[in-house]
């Protein structure tokens, strides 16, 4: 595994953290799936394992789709660790609030085509937040953090990953959220087609609807 005792700790997440740190002359990442002590020795150790090997084939899927991912140069199995390519620069969570709002359409349909394409090729990201997409100063936008994503062909799934992209944006760009979602769709339907993105959309508000309900029960409860 790559040093990491002197590293920066870039975020410490529920699932993992990651380490900014030097690996052979270059800037990497590596991603640490710690053992989690509330879930018995065995069954945790098969999660972390299952994980850091499930995850950078989802990221090779994504790069097969077209979608720009890190480069993955080293997985660690016995630590539970991948060194990968570090992404210069801004989460788009930073920088969407500052830009003008023909730049911002245009990220978000950007967005929409990524989410398209690795949908096209049942790519499942799992966690779809603007933390999770990286805008670089070359205009691309990387998405990152695949550990809860899988491979599924069901149009719920693509529901699920979109809905939790709409829930994020409501939740961090809510002066916008509505205006962006719609361009995240266009960019979807760009890559699709119109029949998928409906069905998806549909989808979606059969999701909310469940949400909805469940709500009201627990209010009446």
């Amino acid at each position: 595994m790559a040093e990491i005792t002197s590293s920066k700790l870039l975020k410490k997440g529920a699932e993992a953290s990651l380490f900014l740190t030097e690996w052979y002359g270059r800037r990497v990442v590596v991603k640490v799936r710690f053992p989690k002590k509330y879930r018995p020795a065995e069954l945790d150790e098969r999660i972390r394992r299952y994980r850091t090997a499930h995850e950078p084939q989802l990221m090779h899927e994504a790069k097969l789709a077209g979608v720009p991912t890190p480069t993955i140069f080293l997985v660690d199995m016995a630590n539970a660790a991948i060194t990968m390519e570090f992404v210069e620069g801004k989460q788009v969570k930073q920088l969407l609030g500052d830009i003008p709002k023909e730049e911002r359409q245009q990220l978000c349909f950007r967005i929409g085509e990524q989410i398209g394409k690795l949908h096209g090729h049942d790519v499942i990201h799992g966690d779809l937040t603007t933390s999770n997409m990286i805008l670089t100063s070359e205009g691309k936008v990387f998405l990152v953090d695949f550990g809860l994503g899988e491979k599924n062909t069901e149009l719920e799934a693509r529901g699920v990953d979109l809905h939790l992209m709409k829930r994020a944006l409501q939740s961090t760009h809510y002066e916008f959220a509505e205006e962006c979602f719609q361009n995240v769709m266009l960019g979807y339907k760009a890559v699709l087609g119109e029949q998928d993105a409906k069905s998806v959309l549909d989808k979606i508000r059969e999701i909310e609807r469940r949400g909805r309900y469940v709500a009201e029960r627990k209010e009446e409860a």
